[in-house]
């Protein structure tokens, strides 16, 4: 038997994604995300839905551009914190202690400290209710040597990134392998 839980902002799980963009006068700004995700394969694209009171909204709509990036379990007290307050209010990542990158291909800082970032040209925005969606090609993905296997794939033990529970307000660490995708199932298919 299941419970109803109504209608939420449920699903798991949720990432944990720190939006960089920068304002009119060029100054770097970073906000926590958690609705978002890769929305196509072909062009690759990944999406963020945002409030239109946050700072990082009219930047992206500004600048047409955003990077997303993936904080490590070691660095969740800077994502927590570049949710609690606005980058109109104050410098986020001189007061974490955190460096801003310039991209060199979207017109977005990304965070020099976090092991992977993806980086994005704006191409649909989307007005659903509360929030904008915002589609974002992928022009490119980094990710720290130091996180890269031999065959040029990110490691996951490496990076640690996390997951957001939004109804317990609490981060998670990935865990565990659970099996090799596309193999599992293999032995139902064969029956």
């Amino acid at each position: 038997m299941k419970k109803s839980l109504g209608a939420k902002t449920i699903a798991y799980p949720t990432p944990v994604f720190i939006i960089g963009s920068y304002d009119p006068e060029g100054k770097a700004n970073v906000m926590t995300a958690a609705w978002g995700g890769i929305c196509c394969s072909k062009p690759p694209c990944m999406c963020i839905a945002l409030r239109k009171a946050t700072y990082t909204y009219q930047n992206i709509i500004n600048k047409k551009a955003y990077t997303i990036n993936i904080p490590s379990e070691e660095l969740a007290y800077a994502a927590d914190y570049f949710g609690i307050v606005s980058g109109k209010d104050e410098d986020k990542l001189s007061k974490a202690g955190l460096t801003a990158v310039k991209s060199d291909l979207v017109d977005a800082p990304y965070v020099k400290e976090f092991p992977m970032v993806i980086e994005c040209k704006l191409i649909h925005t989307i007005e659903i209710g509360l929030h904008t969606q915002f589609i974002g090609e992928i022009l490119d993905v980094k990710v720290d040597e130091s996180a890269v296997d031999s065959k040029g794939i990110p490691n996951l033990d490496v990076l640690k990134p996390m997951a957001y529970a939004p109804e317990v307000g609490k981060y998670f660490g990935l865990g565990r392998e659970v099996g090799a995708a596309f193999k599992m199932g293999k032995e139902i298919k064969e029956r």
